[in-house]
């Protein structure tokens, strides 16, 4: 399967997670304490991208819950991010020129999430 969970450790024995498509890193997460903490981001994706909203925050959309959020970075490029139902950014992606491929990689996380593998490499 070319989509996949990664558990990755970082400095200061921390860990992170990644979502690849074949060796591509689509989107990660901030650093957690503990591989647990982790392993929840999985869990949590894996259930709530699915069917989650897409909103874009560069027309002045809203949204609460569970949503993909499509921003605009400094330079005039946009990326996604994955916003669980408190407000906290749980993953985000590289920038994009278009943002057709920001809206294109938060749809294929949320179609292919449920059913990626989870590889530790921690």
């Amino acid at each position: 399967m070319p989509h996949k969970f990664k558990i990755v450790e970082r400095k200061g024995g921390q860990f992170g997670v990644q979502f690849l498509y074949n060796s591509e890193i689509m989107v990660w997460s901030e650093s957690y304490k503990s591989k647990s903490s982790a392993q929840n981001c999985i869990d949590s994706m894996k259930k709530n991208t699915p069917g989650a909203p897409i909103v874009d925050l560069t027309k002045e959309e809203e949204g609460s819950g569970y949503r993909w959020e499509i921003a605009g970075s400094k330079d005039g490029q946009f990326y996604n991010r994955f916003v669980a139902s408190n407000g906290e950014t749980m993953v985000r992606s590289e920038t994009y020129t278009d943002k057709r491929n920001a809206i294109g990689c938060a749809e294929s996380v949320s179609k292919n999430s449920p059913d990626a593998a989870v590889e530790d490499e921690s």
